[in-house]
C-alpha cells in the first residue's frame, strides 16, 4: 500500500514534467520557423516585392549607387545562400566581420567603380587646364567654387563675345566657348583665348553642346553655370555681384534683367524693373543655374531637340523647392539683347566666294545655298516645342510613381 500510494504520488509531479517538456518544444519549433522563414524572406524579398525591385533598378539609372545595406543575423543563425546551404562567408558568433561587412555594404559608389578601392576613385573632373610638363604657374592655378561661363559663339560677334569673355575672366570664371561655325583660329588674335576652351561643331545650338559637353558630374566642381547667347550687352553688368545676390535671395534658376531701353525683349516680364531687386521669370537667352538646378535641368534636355523651345516652361520642376521664391530675374545686375541674327545665318567674312558657297552647301536642314536660313530655324524650334510637349504630358501620363509637385489637390469632401 505504501508503495501505491507513493506511485500515485508522483503522477501529478510526472504530467507536470510531460506538459512542460511539449511546450519547450511547441516553443522551439515556432522559433524554428518564425527564424528559417525570416532568413528566406530576406533571401527572395527582390523576388518577391516587384515595386522593390523596381526601385533598386532605377538606383542603376542615376551615377552613383548605394549598396544594399545587408542585414547582419543573430548570432544564433547562419544566412543561407541560393541553394539553401549556409554560407562559408559568414561565420555564426563572428561580430567583428559583421560589424566589417554591414559597413562596407553602406558605402555609395558610383556605378562601374566596385572593382576599385574608394581611395583612387576620382569622382568629378573640372574644365582647368594642365600643362603638359611642370608645375602649374600661379596665374593658371585653378580658382575654384566660383563659375563657370559657356557661350555658342560665331565670328560674326567677335568683338561682342570678346567683353563678355573678359569681364568674366576678370571675375575668376572658367570660359568654355562652343563655336558653331568652325573658325577657331580667328579667335587666337584675343590674349584669352589660350585661357578658355574651345569646342567646334558646325550648326549647333549652345543645348546640343550642354548636352554633351557639361554633363553635371564634369561641372560639378562649379557653383553656378552661365549658359549665356553671344549678342548680349554687358558694360553694367558684374558677375560677382550677380552671384552674391542670387545666393543673398536664395536662387536656384536666374537671369540678369534686361535693359528695356537698349534691349530687344521677346517676353516684357524679363524687362528690368526699377525699385526692384528680383522678380520671377527665367527666359533661355541668358539663364544661370545653381548646381543642384543644373543636375535637374541636364536631364530634362532632350538630346535630339537642340533647340529646347518649351524647356523654360518646365523649369520650375529643377528649382529645388517652391518656384515662386527659388527661380528669378535680378532687376540689379542687367544687361543688354541686342537681338542679332546667330543660327542659320551664314558668314562669308574673309572667304573667298568658292568658299563660301561650298560651305553653304553644308548648312545642316538647309535646302538651298541661301545665306540666311533663320526662317527655317525658327519653324523647326517650334516643331521641337510641340515634340518636347507631347513627350512631356507622354511621361506624366505613364509614371504612375511621379506626383507633380506643383498640381493642386483637389479640395476634401465635406462628409
Amino acid at each position: 500500500m505504501m508503495n501505491s500510494y507513493n506511485c500515485l504520488s508522483h503522477l501529478p509531479d510526472l504530467k507536470s514534467r510531460s506538459c512542460v517538456f511539449s511546450i519547450f518544444v511547441a516553443v522551439s519549433l515556432i522559433c524554428g520557423v518564425y527564424f528559417i522563414g525570416g532568413a528566406w524572406f530576406k533571401k527572395d524579398l527582390f523576388r518577391l516585392s516587384p515595386g522593390f525591385r523596381m526601385n533598386t533598378t532605377q538606383q542603376h539609372t542615376d551615377t552613383y549607387k548605394c549598396e544594399s545595406i545587408l542585414k547582419v543575423p543573430s548570432p544564433e543563425i547562419q544566412v543561407l545562400n541560393d541553394t539553401g546551404v549556409s554560407s562559408p562567408e559568414i561565420k555564426i558568433n563572428d561580430t567583428s566581420e559583421h560589424t566589417h561587412l554591414e559597413k562596407c555594404n553602406q558605402k555609395c559608389r558610383p556605378i562601374g567603380s566596385e572593382a576599385l578601392p574608394n581611395g583612387i576613385i576620382s569622382v568629378h573632373a573640372n574644365m582647368e587646364m594642365r600643362p603638359l610638363w611642370g608645375p602649374v604657374s600661379e596665374d593658371n592655378k585653378p580658382k575654384h567654387g566660383t563659375g563657370l561661363l559657356a557661350v555658342a559663339v560665331g565670328i560674326n560677334q567677335k568683338e561682342l563675345v570678346n567683353k563678355i569673355v573678359k569681364k568674366f575672366l576678370e571675375n575668376d570664371f572658367v570660359v568654355m566657348l562652343f563655336h558653331y561655325d568652325g573658325f577657331v583660329d580667328k579667335w587666337h588674335d584675343f590674349d584669352w583665348s589660350n585661357r578658355v576652351l574651345h569646342i567646334s561643331v558646325k550648326n549647333q545650338t549652345k543645348w546640343w553642346f550642354a548636352k554633351r559637353f557639361l554633363h553635371p558630374d564634369i561641372v560639378a566642381e562649379y557653383e553656378y553655370i552661365f549658359l549665356w547667347d553671344e549678342d548680349l550687352g554687358v558694360e553694367d553688368f558684374h558677375p560677382k555681384r550677380y552671384i552674391s545676390i542670387v545666393k543673398e535671395e536664395g536662387l536656384e534658376i536666374s537671369q540678369p534683367a534686361l535693359d528695356p531701353g537698349k534691349s530687344e525683349i521677346h517676353h516684357p516680364i524679363t524687362a528690368r524693373r526699377h525699385k526692384s531687386r528680383v522678380h520671377s521669370w527665367v527666359e533661355m537667352m541668358a539663364p544661370v543655374f545653381s548646381r543642384a538646378a543644373w543636375r535637374c535641368v541636364w536631364y530634362m534636355i532632350q538630346n535630339d531637340l537642340i533647340h529646347a523651345w518649351g524647356l523654360d516652361m518646365h523649369l520650375g520642376y529643377c528649382a529645388q523647392g517652391d518656384r515662386t521664391v527659388k527661380i528669378g530675374v535680378v532687376d540689379e545686375e542687367y544687361i543688354v539683347h541686342l537681338g542679332l541674327p546667330t543660327l542659320g545665318v551664314f558668314s562669308d567674312r574673309n572667304k573667298t566666294n568658292t568658299e563660301s558657297i561650298d560651305q553653304s552647301k553644308n548648312l545642316v536642314n538647309s535646302e538651298s545655298n541661301n545665306f540666311d536660313n533663320r526662317s527655317a530655324v525658327r519653324r523647326q524650334s517650334y516643331t521641337e516645342m510641340g515634340i518636347f510637349r507631347n513627350r512631356w504630358n507622354k511621361a506624366v501620363n505613364e509614371d504612375e510613381c511621379w506626383i507633380d509637385p506643383f498640381k493642386q489637390s483637389p479640395p476634401l469632401r465635406k462628409p
